[in-house]
């Protein structure tokens, strides 16, 4: 019987439970009445009631992936570092399974930094086919940061292992593509496979961006990942431009020559 148990024990299994095993829980210590024992079957029944509010979050972003189901590889663009005074645009191409299970899929912003790394190596890992591409703050400054989004987004697409049917893109339409595209607004999180990419992007991003700051800690790049903070600002008064800087982009900064 279950309340021949020890709690420890009960709350050690609670513990090691993961979400497919919450049901057996219920079922099994539902009838113990040490308030202790229902506590915890409580808290079970919320995780699981919280899993299928999740699993229909994600069914819902998958309406347009069920839109344009005819299609045999369906592709997610997204795109991180348009706006930072420094660094590299990533962007990234995410064609996923038609079965896909992936959970907790968003807008890599709404996504705590743990939660999108965890989610990084399970995108990688069950994608039908990813990829990267990356435009240089030279590249940047050389062509502007839309064009340069536009050729790294490219890149990403070419890197593909497949070629994809369509292109789902984070409400953009890439010049010099021959692929079907759909421009969606705040398609990241609106789409599965836009929310993939994002992921992926800001990732890749983020962690160059913590490689940078090893390199140059004075700007506090591990913290803002090259965006204009406070910090960020003064380092630029006090130290200067770095190689990974867009000139372009610090014109209107009093920026130490």
């Amino acid at each position: 019987m279950s309340n021949q148990l020890p709690m420890s024990e009960i709350k050690a299994i609670y513990q090691a439970a993961d979400e497919s095993m919450l049901p057996d829980f219920i079922s099994r210590f539902i009838a113990d009445d040490r308030k202790s024992v229902q506590a915890l079957v409580e808290k079970a029944d919320k995780r699981l009631f919280a899993l299928e509010q999740e699993k229909e979050r994600i069914y819902q972003m998958s309406c347009f992936e069920r839109e344009y189901e005819e299609c045999q590889y369906i592709c997610g663009i997204d795109e991180a570092g348009r706006g930072p005074l420094a660094g590299p645009v990533v962007a990234a191409a995410v064609i996923l399974p038609k079965d896909c299970d992936i959970l907790y899929l968003n807008d890599s912003k709404k996504l705590s930094a743990k939660k999108r790394d965890e989610l990084f190596d399970i995108i990688k890992e069950k994608a039908v086919a990813y990829g990267i591409g990356y435009a240089t703050p030279e590249r940047i400054d050389e062509i502007n940061i839309l064009q340069a989004t536009y050729e790294a987004m490219r890149e990403a697409v070419n890197k593909l292992s497949v070629k994809p049917d369509i292109l789902l893109n984070d409400a953009v339409t890439i010049p010099e593509v021959s692929i079907r595209q759909v421009p969606i607004i705040k398609g990241d999180a609106k789409s599965v496979s836009i929310a993939a990419a994002s992921i992926l992007a800001k990732v890749t991003r983020d962690r160059l961006m913590l490689d940078y700051d090893t390199l140059m800690p004075q700007y506090g790049f591990a913290s803002n990942k090259g965006y204009g903070s406070a910090m960020h600002i003064k380092a630029l008064e006090e130290y200067g431009a770095s190689p990974i800087h867009r000139r372009s982009f610090i014109t209107h900064f009093k920026v130490k020559e």
